[in-house]
């Protein structure tokens, strides 16, 4: 599935409430001050409850671990375009404490700067979060994971910047992509810290990100199990939805390889 043509959503164990903008690159950078995701450690839920409407959130909240999944409406989880989200959160909003499982529509939409906090994919619909906000618009995935992405996990097609720290991730194509073909398009930022990830043999992609637009991909503290012949591409460059490249550079891709660990 290519990006898509219009700027739309597609798309964590730390204590403490963690607001949008109160999070600096500085501490989410600093993977000591947080305590790793495992791909092997996924939670268990409080509940289970269906979804039928997208729920808009204009205040943050906390689920406490109760999973939401698609019905009615919302009941797929395949790769069609134009899905409705299982949750849209207002600008500022932090979103705490949830499983999404399945059918996982089109996840949860960031309509501006919002965290993300210990929230889990079950089971990744069309896409398990996109970023809608702006361009001065940061965006905090804190913990958590996602696995069974068919396609992409994150969709970043607004501007600004998306933070991922301490997140796991296994069956996957691409973890972050900036938008190739959106109407409106940005130089978009993302900065990877302490995420595990689990290869399945066949090629995937860390970051997709466009040298035409400028976009700058971070990587830090990146672990990936079970991927001997090197099938999982940290950072892959694009012109749009051209492949260009991939490797670490000095604009770009800004990483090294002693920023990634092979177990």
């Amino acid at each position: 599935m290519t990006s898509p043509r219009h700027p739309r959503g597609r798309g964590r164990t730390t204590a403490g409430a963690l607001t949008a903008t109160g999070l600096s690159i500085g501490m989410l950078m600093a993977s000591a001050a947080l305590t790793p995701a495992s791909a092997a450690a996924w939670p268990s839920a409080s509940g289970s409850q269906a979804v039928t409407a997208t729920i808009s959130l204009t205040g943050s909240k906390d689920y406490g671990m109760l999973r939401l999944y698609g019905s009615g409406a919302l009941g797929t989880g395949d790769q069609a375009e134009d899905q409705k989200p299982i949750l849209t959160l207002a600008d500022g909003v932090t979103l705490k404490n949830v499983i999404i499982g399945a059918p996982g529509a089109d996840g949860i939409h960031c309509l501006g700067s919002c965290t993300l906090q210990n929230v889990w994919w079950e089971d990744v619909g069309e896409d398990a979060a996109t970023f809608r906000g702006g361009s001065s618009a940061t965006y905090n995935v804190v913990g958590g994971g996602a696995k069974k992405a068919s396609d992409k996990v994150f969709q970043h097609n607004g501007g600004g910047t998306v933070n991922i720290s301490d997140f796991a991730v296994r069956e996957f194509k691409t973890l972050y992509r900036s938008c190739g073909d959106c109407s409106t398009q940005y130089t978009r930022k993302v900065n990877l810290s302490t995420v595990e990830v689990t290869g399945t043999g066949s090629t995937a992609r860390l970051v997709g990100i466009n040298v035409n637009r400028n976009d700058v991909a971070t990587l830090r503290g990146i672990t990936i199990l079970n991927d001997a012949s090197r099938k999982v591409v940290p950072c892959q460059k694009y012109n749009n939805n051209t492949a260009v490249g991939r490797g670490p550079d000095s604009t770009n891709c800004l990483y090294s390889t002693s920023d990634i660990t092979y177990r």
